[in-house]
């Protein structure tokens, strides 16, 4: 093949992957409702991502899934699932900060609460959840007594920060999130939330 050729493709090529949007991007198509929830998340490794699409499935895939650094717009959304990693008791700053800045329209749209943490392994029980969801999560968020469920995560040092890897480099990888967990969430929380007849 003429190199000029070569390269004439070549750089085609690259100049129609720059043009696309997002190419890369993995899209969480929902399915039709007339209901409008969206789940949003904050997370490190890609957990608290996946427990979050897992949680819509349950609700039959009707929940729009943000993540928090996108700083979606929720306002179109009548019902709000939060949720987030959790490190050192904490969920991600940046999940903070959207609560603090949404909180009062948010409020009144919050269905559920959810978290992703190691636990060192262990099973998680009301501690956790008091610990993370009802000291932390749902007190900035300013409501309370709402469905909550904190799931089992993962350590994935490929995808830490050095600082954060380095921090964790004695534990081994491993992935304790239970997909069947997250939809059995999502479907517990659709119901709670269903208009009596």
């Amino acid at each position: 093949m003429d190199r000029r050729i070569f390269f004439k493709y070549g750089l085609a090529g690259i100049g129609t992957i720059a043009l696309v949007k997002k190419v890369w991007a993995l899209e969480y198509y929902t399915m039709p409702s007339e209901q409008k929830w969206a789940v949003l998340y904050g997370t490190w490794c890609g957990s608290s991502r996946d427990a979050a699409v897992w949680i819509s499935e349950g609700m039959g895939g009707i929940a729009q899934v943000f993540d928090v650094r996108e700083n979606p717009d929720l306002s179109g959304f009548e019902h709000i699932i939060i949720g987030g990693s959790i490190r050192s008791a904490v969920m991600r700053q940046e999940l903070q900060d959207y609560i603090t800045a949404n909180r009062e329209s948010l409020k009144e749209k919050i269905r559920a609460f959810f978290a992703v943490c190691g636990n060192m392994g262990n099973p998680v029980g009301p501690q956790q959840t008091t610990v993370f969801i009802d000291n932390h999560l749902a007190k900035r968020c300013g409501v309370g007594n709402l469905p909550s469920r904190v799931f089992l995560g993962r350590i994935t040092k490929s995808l830490m920060d050095p600082q954060t890897a380095e921090m964790m480099k004695d534990f081994e990888d491993y992935d304790n999130l239970k997909r069947a967990d997250c939809l059995a969430f999502g479907e517990h929380v659709l119901k709670s939330t269903a208009p009596v007849e």
